[in-house]
């Protein structure tokens, strides 16, 4: 089988350098062992060609032989079904894998995200809408703090769930979001200390450096 091919922007400035979900792809491609290659793709002027692979003009997406995916979840999932290293091949295990993948790009990441872009923009204004959404976010940090005080990975062994979950909090911690839970900011830091973190981290940075 030919190697996967993941397709990135060849430059983005520096403020989310390190937090481009290509880093989500590159992580599982190393935790396997699969081989692969990055293909950098224009960050502006994106014009058809781009829109053909991601509809919403974003990155990542890989190709892998004839098959071409967006959606770092998506991604994940497809990198899981070939590889036992990032997904258990029991019922159980799948099951578990799968409902913890979600649950990071769904219940955890909704609220996470936006408040993450309030952050980015130096935005601390103070109305009710902003007040609901750190509500939302602690709910659901609170949540993840039982869960990660009583386990070291989401789903028995370090799984795709957990390169989602680790990445969609990891951003959460940037901001110290994470200073009352933990549990939370040590499983990230368990996450983001395992060497197949830290080359697709230091590989995506330089990637976007060579450009500058």
């Amino acid at each position: 089988m030919a190697d996967c091919v993941l397709y990135t922007f060849d430059w983005v400035p520096e403020l989310p350098r390190g937090f481009v979900r290509d880093l989500r792809v590159r992580w599982a491609l190393e935790e396997a062992g699969l081989p692969y290659r990055v293909q950098g793709v224009p960050f502006k002027n994106r014009g058809d060609p781009h829109l053909a692979h991601q509809p919403f003009g974003q990155v990542p997406w890989l190709t892998d032989g004839d098959i071409s995916m967006f959606e770092s979840g998506a991604i994940l999932l497809h990198l899981g079904e070939r590889s036992q290293t990032l997904m258990p091949s029991d019922p159980r295990g799948r099951a578990e894998t799968q409902q913890w993948l979600f649950a990071a790009l769904n219940s955890v990441e909704m609220p996470s995200l936006p408040w993450a872009l309030f952050k980015f923009a130096g935005d601390e204004t103070d109305t009710p809408g902003r007040r609901h959404l750190e509500k939302f976010l602690a709910l659901r940090l609170g949540h993840m703090e039982t869960v990660l005080a009583s386990r070291e990975w989401l789903a028995g062994p370090f799984t795709i769930a957990d390169i989602a979950m680790a990445d969609v909090l990891r951003l959460v911690d940037r901001f110290d979001g994470l200073a009352a839970y933990p549990s939370c900011r040590a499983y990230v830091a368990r996450a983001t200390g395992r060497p197949a973190f830290q080359k697709a981290h230091a590989d995506q940075m330089a990637h976007f450096a060579a450009a500058d």
